[in-house]
Order: C-alpha cells, then sequence, then structure tokens
C-alpha cells in the first residue's frame, strides 16, 4: 500500500495502492464487492466465468465512478485458467494485495436423490476452485504489505440447509481452510479471515420458493434479507489496514440468526 502524503492517516476504508481480485464477481455479492473495493480506491479485478458482458458492467461502474478495474476470465476449478488469469493481472497491475474467494455454484437437491456428479459439480468450484485461486496468488498475498485473504462462506455452511449437503459441506471447509492459512501465513504479516453471509438478496436466493423464503426470514431476528451493501463494508474492513490484528476468524454477517 503506498503511504499517506505529508504523514496523514488514510482515510477509514481506504485501499488506495491495493490491489483486490475477486472472483465470481459479475453479479451477486461478488459484484457489490467488487464495487465497494473500487470506490475506496483500489484496483479491482472482476473475475467471471462465462458472464463476460456483466463483468465488464461491473468495471465500467467502477471506472465510471473514478476507480482502476479490468475484467478477468477464468474457470476457477481449471487451474491452468487460474495461472494465465494471474499472468493478466501481474502485467496489468501488479501482484495481488488482496484476494476475495467469493466464486460459488450450487446444485441443489436432497441427499437421497442427489448424484456423484451434483456432489463434484459443487466441490470442484466451491473448494477446488479456492484452492486454485489461493495457491497461485498466495505468493502475491503473503509477500504483499497488508496482504489479504478473505473468504466468503454461509450461514449454510454453519447450520446446514435442506437440499445443499454439497453447498453446505463446502461452506463449512471454507472455516478449516481459513483458520489453517491463518496461521500458516501470520509469520509474513498477512492474515486470512472468512465472512459467513446469511441469505441475501441476490438472484440465487430469488430462484427460491417465496414459500421457503417465508420459512427462513421467520429464523432472522433482524426481520429481513440482507442486501449485498450489508456485505460489501464488511469485506472492505476487513481488506483494510485497519483489520491487520484480525486472523482466522469467522464473521456471521446474518442478521443475528443462531448457528
Amino acid at each position: 500500500m503506498n503511504e499517506s502524503s505529508e504523514g496523514s492517516p488514510p482515510a477509514t476504508g481506504s485501499l488506495t495502492g491495493q490491489t483486490c481480485l475477486v472472483t465470481g464477481a459479475s453479479r451477486g455479492i461478488g459484484r457489490g464487492i467488487a464495487k465497494d473495493l473500487g470506490a475506496h480506491g483500489a484496483a479491482v479485478v472482476v473475475n467471471y466465468r462465462s458472464s463476460r458482458a456483466e463483468a465488464e458492467s461491473v468495471v465500467d461502474a467502477i471506472e465510471s465512478a473514478g476507480g482502476t478495474a479490468m475484467a478477468a476470465q477464468a474457470d476457477i476449478s481449471v487451474k491452468a485458467d487460474v495461472e494465465a488469469m494471474r499472468d493478466r493481472i501481474h502485467e496489468a497491475f501488479g501482484e495481488v494485495d488482496v484476494l476475495v474467494n467469493n466464486a460459488g455454484v450450487t446444485v441443489d437437491k436432497p441427499f437421497e436423490e442427489m448424484t456423484r456428479e451434483d456432489w463434484d459439480a459443487v466441490i470442484d468450484v466451491n473448494l477446488g476452485g479456492v484452492f486454485n485461486v489461493t495457491k497461485t496468488f498466495y505468493d502475491d498475498v503473503c509477500e504483499a504489505d497488508h496482504g489479504r485473504l478473505i473468504n466468503i462462506s454461509s450461514v449454510v455452511g454453519q447450520q446446514g440447509n435442506y437440499g445443499q449437503a454439497n453447498y453446505a459441506t463446502t461452506k463449512a471447509g471454507l472455516f478449516g481452510f481459513t483458520r489453517t492459512l491463518a496461521l500458516e501465513m501470520a509469520s509474513t504479516g498477512s492474515t486470512a479471515n472468512c465472512i459467513a453471509p446469511g441469505f441475501v438478496e441476490t438472484d440465487m436466493l430469488e430462484e427460491v420458493p417465496k414459500r421457503v423464503q417465508e420459512k427462513i426470514l421467520r429464523q432472522v431476528p433482524l426481520d429481513r434479507f440482507a442486501r449485498v451493501e450489508d456485505v460489501a463494508p464488511i469485506v472492505r474492513f476487513v481488506a483494510s489496514e485497519e483489520s491487520s490484528y484480525m486472523t482466522g476468524q469467522v464473521l456471521g454477517v446474518n442478521g443475528g440468526m443462531e448457528w
């Protein structure tokens, strides 16, 4: 991170001089995270798998607000894709300071009906993809002045959820992954933390039947679903210098749901 001029402290939440990679950033929570990081001075890499137009619209929004961004295609479940993306990022922006592992998929079925293919499809992206991206950018983050690894999990990883044995398993797995990397990265001064949102108003939630949404909402003490704007500032704080003494933590952003 660049030093602030005239010895004055940086603005709270400022990410000026930081390069942030957000996986799965063309839509949903990832889109909101990318735009928020860009609005606070970061150079943002908007990763996408197939939604090129949507990713470029995120880049346009960041740049229109005076920020810096680039779109970067990669299927994170394919290591060669991720390595090629790293080369493009290094050429354009240099090394990555902040990695936000946000990309994820769902294939929802009761376990009785779930096939091995359904299981593998989710594991390969939600855990295998996290491995690929983190492994590829691990040296970048560890060598950064204020390196940050931020894994986006879910309250489903804490509570479980009907029809989501595969998804819940991947999101729970991120807790152990985060804690372990926090220990291994500590000597470098870089941190690893996990954010576990509750149910957020995104396309994914819209696909849930209304009767199920109503049942879920009854479990939320704040009596509303999260907005993307409730999650993105938490990510920004964890990405910032202000969070430097916090590592290995799981931050629940769930409206007070028990777990």
